[in-house]
């Protein structure tokens, strides 16, 4: 009896090691390419060049320079603040939009609504680059409306509300009793203020999920805002860093720190949300 236990035992735990080490392998392949960045933009353009994958302790020329021409060439405050903009708007307006019209297709369970989610579900599947021409031949050649900062969060926000609403519906359908609601409606909240008041507090989860991963996309867009921002003074920062890039060479390091540069702040988003998205994400998508 005991030693069935031990062989057992030792079974679970050569499979448990086994496990922790393909996990920690396929960890390393994952960040070995943000490593590598981290590690050649405090390299000067020789030592990238002649030994792109040598440790910062083999090389002599460790500069913080690339940092610098980053953040001077590609006008980093500017772009920094119509990244900004553009983010946090298209995040607060896809957040509230589809926040409401997932509340309205749960609670009121009609035909409209049925035809409505199901068509926001079946956008889901049509790829952005079926309609990137026809949008633009619109947008610009048609309306004109194009090189502006809200034609732009327009579009982002028109983009991201299926995924949201599905989000939301399916947090609102499995962890938002309608009690709660009917309860309010008895001490005489509007429908308006039930919503904001009793449901939209409770969404908190989902809400710091579909934040991160909205704010994600908005902040790392490059082919969107390609199509709809010409002016220098408009540019983001994903589009800031092609100024790196010349007609015959590109000054990598430059280029790998600037790449850094945008990531830091987005990244600063996720550690601060990092303890509701888990939870939103599995609340969310079970149901």
């Amino acid at each position: 009896m005991n030693n069935t236990t031990t062989i057992g035992g030792n079974k679970r735990k050569l499979a448990n090691a086994l496990a922790m080490t393909g996990m920690i392998i396929i960890f390393i392949a994952y960040m070995f390419p943000f490593i590598m960045v981290v590690i050649n933009s405090l390299k000067e353009k020789r030592d990238i060049i002649t030994d792109p994958f040598s440790w910062l302790f083999t090389i002599k020329g460790l500069s913080f320079d690339n940092f610098v021409k980053a953040f001077t060439q590609m006008d980093f405050l500017n772009a920094f603040k119509n990244s900004l903009i553009v983010t946090v708007s298209a995040t607060v307006l896809v957040t509230l939009l589809s926040s409401m019209l997932a509340y309205y297709i749960v609670r009121r369970n009609n035909i409209i609504s049925k035809i409505a989610f199901a068509l926001m579900v079946a956008s889901m599947i049509i790829p952005f680059q079926a309609i990137m021409i026809p949008l633009v031949s619109i947008y610009g050649g048609t309306l004109n409306v194009l090189n502006h900062r809200i034609t732009l969060i327009f579009m982002h926000t028109g983009f991201s509300m299926a995924m949201s609403v599905f989000m939301f519906h399916g947090f609102i359908k499995g962890n938002i009793p309608i009690a709660l609601e009917e309860a309010a409606y008895i001490d005489g909240c509007t429908h308006r203020q039930t919503f904001f008041k009793i449901v939209f507090p409770l969404l908190k989860p989902i809400i710091a999920t579909m934040v991160i991963l909205n704010s994600l996309a908005f902040w790392n867009d490059y082919l969107l805002p390609s199509l709809v921002l010409t002016d220098k003074e408009l540019l983001t920062l994903p589009l800031s860093t092609y100024s790196f890039y010349g007609t015959y060479s590109a000054d990598y390091g430059t280029i790998m720190a600037g790449l850094l540069l945008c990531v830091i702040p987005i990244l600063i988003l996720y550690v601060i949300l990092q303890k509701q998205i888990i939870g939103g994400v599995v609340s969310g998508a079970v149901k």
